[in-house]
């Protein structure tokens, strides 16, 4: 991608963000635009490898960014992420929270739930606590963790904000994923949480809300062995009245404004569906 090719151009000459899921399809884009709009980006990834490959791409572009390796789920990894950061870049202007995912262990077979199904059927009565566990902890607690281990170096700082990446999932649960759906939800609530606390430093909190987007965690769901559309696939593109997927880069405006102090000074708590109109389609 080049400078040409971002959907609006925001300065952010020097402002240091940090994104965590940085290695990852969606988040990479993210941090490739900040980079093309002049910032020094922290690729934060659980991967170190995940983590510098993004850089580097950044980096040949000419770009400034450092790829760093942490788990959002251990404080003392991101504290020790966050020295070298400092060390680095300097203090945290913009964070992005893109780390988050789902599990099989929290995932049914089945949408609906049917006594007489085969024996092999993960039904809702089949769901792993240690599933559940790790889907919430993975969409919420990492933003409650790496929220209060970067935020501190915007106390005091004007034009600080924090992005949340929440999903579609949040507005309408869809089937088999309760425990995605259920911790996403509290993403957003989590988000308007945050705004309220921080309104009076001045710290702005907003949330995207993806719908359907092709990533490698989700291409097995998407697509057949073979290369065709799954079912599921194609259930998704009937409900979605843009009739297609969406690509990461269509993110990047969202992306841009809500993190922008001059573009967005008054918008705080806001979760802004980005779905091709799926939250609005009833299906008939």
């Amino acid at each position: 991608m080049k400078k040409q090719d971002l959907p609006l151009f925001i300065d952010y000459t020097d402002k240091v963000v940090v994104i965590t899921g940085a290695g990852g399809v969606l988040c990479s884009k993210m941090a490739e635009a900040f980079a093309l709009s002049g910032a020094k980006v922290a690729v934060l990834d659980l991967s170190q490898e995940s983590a510098d490959r993004a850089a580097k791409a950044i980096q040949e572009e000419g770009g400034c960014a450092i790829g760093y390796a942490a788990n959002c789920l251990k404080k003392e990894e991101l504290e020790a992420a966050h020295q070298k950061i400092l060390k680095d870049l300097g203090p945290c202007d913009i964070l992005i929270n893109g780390a988050g995912g789902n599990s099989g262990k929290a995932t049914t077979t089945q949408e609906f739930f049917d006594a007489k199904a085969d024996e092999g059927t993960i039904s809702f009565f089949d769901l792993q606590e240690s599933g559940f566990e790790f889907v919430f902890n993975l969409n919420i607690l990492t933003v409650l963790l790496t929220t209060q281990v970067f935020a501190k170096d915007m106390i005091g700082r004007k034009g600080c904000s924090i992005l949340n990446v929440s999903s579609m999932n949040a507005f309408i649960p869809l089937t088999k994923i309760p425990a995605y759906s259920s911790a996403k939800a509290g993403v957003s609530n989590f988000t308007q949480w945050l705004a309220t606390h921080f309104a009076k430093e001045g710290i702005r909190v907003n949330a995207i809300a993806p719908g359907f987007f092709l990533t490698a965690q989700n291409h097995a769901l998407m697509f057949n062995p073979d290369g065709t559309p799954s079912a599921r696939s194609q259930k998704i593109l009937t409900n979605t009245p843009s009739g297609r997927f969406g690509e990461a880069e269509e993110l990047l405006g969202a992306v841009l404004l809500l993190s922008s102090e001059k573009a967005a000074s008054f918008i705080t708590g806001v979760v802004l569906p980005i779905d091709g109109g799926f939250a609005a389609y009833s299906g008939v």
